[in-house]
């Protein structure tokens, strides 16, 4: 765990982009071999949003920023920095970022891709508040953005029930009155856990061939059941000690912004926590697990909407592919 020491950093704006199209537990029924009632019991998902043809990652990731720039009056030619939080990049090279800082307008910014799994934006903002601090960087565009339905495997229903596209973004700078300020992060990994969630096929391990398209490589695979047992054995103790570094304890957060991987996961914490589950900010229901979109959106909703106040801690918490994990604290 770390201080963020020197200069200090705030959320100055956020946004989201959420694609049109809905796809239903019903919708999901005339895939796959499931029931509305068997999603929402395992999951607590009942709609996710799915990219159309002609969306893409960028597209995403650059409506959601210029909402969040708008959202800080910050405009786009003062940005140094821009990076993405993805899983699903529209190509591996070049990245979502550069593409991110072109359609935004930013010509004076910098621009990378942050693949950490689902705390992408979260290990993004943590990053970003390290040049800020240090002075590197005033603005920086941080986003999560995500097109991971054209990564899951549509036969297999136990994984494509589970995920939605969409992005969420902020604008970080400078800490301000009215801002959230970034006051303690810690960024962590378990590469033990690496095959838990994995996405094997078409890269250098195993390069594209006929065989590992027939044996379907090229699809997100998860063991969902190792994942659960890993964030309810890990994730609450983790958290219990980050709070007990930053001098506080969890009956001290206002609001806990939390990956949205699965109410059932969601509740775990809660219920070892000793945290009651109307501190969490909670939108799998609509919108399915996002991946690296999902503290992003969370974050831009609560604010939105009001539910963070002056005067309240808010702690952020993901987890994912690696296993990569982390926490930030912030203050309103």
């Amino acid at each position: 765990m770390a201080r963020i020491d020197g200069r200090p950093a705030g959320i100055l704006g956020t946004g989201m982009c959420i694609p049109e199209k809905v796809l239903t537990n019903h919708d999901m029924e005339k895939i796959v071999d499931t029931s509305d009632e068997w999603i929402v019991a395992r999951s607590g998902i009942r709609t996710r949003h799915i990219a159309s043809e002609g969306d893409s990652n960028a597209s995403f990731a650059a409506s959601a920023s210029m909402d969040a720039l708008r959202d800080a009056g910050v405009s786009p030619e003062s940005v140094d920095m821009v990076m993405v939080g993805t899983c699903s990049p529209d190509m591996l090279f070049p990245g979502v970022g550069p593409a991110v800082q072109h359609l935004i307008g930013a010509p004076r910014a910098g621009g990378m891709d942050i693949q950490a799994g689902c705390p992408g934006a979260l290990y993004g903002m943590a990053a970003a508040a390290g040049g800020i601090a240090s002075g590197l960087w005033n603005n920086v565009v941080v986003a999560g953005s995500e097109v991971i339905s054209r990564l899951v495997d549509w036969t297999h229903r136990s994984t494509c029930v589970l995920f939605g596209d969409g992005a969420g973004a902020c604008v970080m700078g400078p800490w301000r009155p009215g801002a959230l300020k970034l006051t303690h992060a810690d960024l962590t990994a378990d590469g033990s856990m690496k095959d838990l969630i994995t996405l094997p096929g078409g890269l250098a391990a195993e390069p594209a061939t006929e065989e590992t398209v027939r044996s379907r490589r090229h699809f997100v695979k998860m063991n969902g059941s190792e994942v659960f047992k890993f964030v309810n054995r890990k994730i609450p103790g983790y958290l219990e000690n980050f709070c007990e570094s930053c001098g506080i304890t969890t009956k001290d957060i206002d609001w806990w912004i939390f990956h949205q991987a699965n109410i059932r996961i969601l509740e775990g914490v809660a219920r070892r926590l000793g945290v009651p589950m109307d501190k969490f900010v909670i939108n799998v229901d609509r919108y399915g697990n996002t991946s690296a979109a999902t503290v992003a959106i969370c974050l831009h909703e609560a604010r939105a909407d009001g539910r963070i106040a002056p005067g309240q801690k808010v702690l952020m918490c993901s987890f994912g592919a690696g296993m990569t994990y982390g926490a930030l604290l912030m203050e309103s």
